[in-house]
């Protein structure tokens, strides 16, 4: 008989997944717990039309479907399909003209040919704000470092106290040349500094100066002007934009200079304003150097006029400062010429400026019924979650959670209609019916 029942227990388990639920709707008068769903689908509401802030997102997480919660329907723009594989173009055109004073060259007028590297006009280029000159530099034999004892740190390679210290036709590590396999040294002194043969004299050591005794800084490059012309495409939307404005005065480029609350759209720069954006002083900088980025970012609401999709300009010093001697930016280049008896001589530059970096990012959005469809089902799906809020309070946390469960709960049995179980309506109306 035991393995009977427990037989006959196992096949109504198995059989009662089988059962079909449906859904039941009772209105119960309870003030506070309707006024807490009402609550509840107001700031669900709220929160997915554009008002992130209304409900946690903690709890947004829990009710909500699975990413929906990082989303709101009118501020994010969830009815949009996007992009971000934005292709852009970008091309710089400088202008300014600086003045220096030199004892090698006398007075000498820098041009944007003479300051801009690459002339191109390129995305990534680089403006000559100081420089260390040495002149008339020819092929020869000449001391390693400047003066037959030798000062400077820079190249230990260089350091000799005889002539085996020079072995013939080694590099000098660092250095600037072939070894002679002479060492130059001053009579009185035991160490010195090894022949090579290189362009001489060589390069110059000395450092930048202090920017108020510099006579080789381009003061006016601070009065440079930097023209930006970008050009972008969405090419999900066929949509092109650039960031030069349609403009009836043909004249409007030539005196506009880009302010952010006055000309937030003019794509002409001044260098000096660049630096002081990014929070630097531009004499500082100019003196050594520096890598600045310039972010050019689209956010284009395609649902909207075109002439409203425009750009913002963000700028900020790239280069990390990590030690002294690592500040900064430079490089070194050379201009070559011949004299009229057929002699090569160069004049060797070690330059100092600013690097500029030009980035472009963005993304595009237009009305797409697919998002919409999908963000506003899964809101729906959100506000449910009210519903089981509240319910849960009913059937667990309130006093009369019991009899709320039986008129939430009810079985129907599939028999006759003389077997089929009393509702608890009827059932109230049975025990309020008067006895005959």
């Amino acid at each position: 008989m035991a393995s009977n029942s427990w037989k006959s227990k196992v096949i109504l388990n198995v059989l009662s997944y089988l059962d079909y639920k449906t859904g039941k709707f009772i209105i119960v008068g309870s003030k506070r717990v309707g006024s807490l769903y009402r609550v509840i689908q107001l700031s669900i509401i709220g929160y997915l039309v554009g008002f992130k802030q209304i409900i946690p997102i903690e709890i947004a997480a829990v009710y909500c479907p699975p990413g929906l919660h990082r989303y709101v329907f009118l501020s994010k723009k969830s009815y949009q399909t996007k992009e971000e594989s934005i292709q852009s173009t970008v091309m710089t055109k400088l202008k300014g003209v600086a003045v220096t004073n030199t004892s090698e060259f006398g007075r000498m007028v820098w041009g944007p040919v003479d300051y801009v590297i690459p002339p191109q006009g390129e995305a990534v280029f680089f403006i000559v704000t100081n420089f260390i000159e040495t002149p008339n530099q020819k092929l020869g034999n000449c001391a390693e470092l400047w003066g037959i004892v030798p000062q400077s740190p820079n190249v230990p390679d260089g350091h000799c106290k005889g002539d085996e210290d020079c072995a013939e036709g080694e590099l000098v590590v660092a250095g600037h040349g072939v070894r002679t396999g002479r060492c130059l040294r001053d009579n009185a002194k035991s160490n010195g500094t090894c022949e090579i043969y290189s362009w001489c004299p060589i390069e110059r050591r000395c450092q930048p100066q202090d920017r108020h005794k510099h006579k080789n800084m381009l003061r006016e490059a601070e009065n440079f002007t930097i023209y930006i012309k970008n050009v972008i495409r969405f090419p999900k939307f066929s949509f092109s934009k650039a960031n030069v404005q349609d403009t009836a005065d043909k004249f409007h480029l030539k005196k506009c200079r880009y302010d952010e609350a006055l000309e937030p759209y003019c794509p002409i720069f001044r260098l000096g304003d660049i630096v002081n954006q990014t929070g630097h002083s531009f004499q500082d900088m100019a003196l050594k150097g520096g890598i600045i980025g310039i972010l050019i970012g689209w956010e284009c609401d395609l649902d909207r006029d075109p002439s409203e999709c425009q750009p913002r300009y963000d700028f900020t010093h790239i280069d990390v400062n990590v030690s002294r001697e690592s500040s900064g930016f430079n490089f070194r280049h050379a201009r070559y010429f011949k004299t009229g008896s057929g002699e090569s001589y160069r004049t060797h530059f070690k330059v100092f400026g600013i690097r500029i970096n030009i980035m472009v990012h963005g993304k595009a959005g237009k009305f797409c019924i697919i998002p919409t469809i999908i963000h506003i089902g899964s809101g729906l799906a959100c506000i449910g979650g009210g519903a089981w809020f509240c319910d849960w309070i009913l059937l667990y946390l309130m006093k009369n959670r019991e009899f709320y469960k039986d008129w939430k709960f009810e079985n129907v049995k599939n028999s006759t209609t003389e077997d089929i179980k009393q509702t608890p309506e009827e059932q109230q109306l049975t025990d309020l019916s008067p006895e005959v």
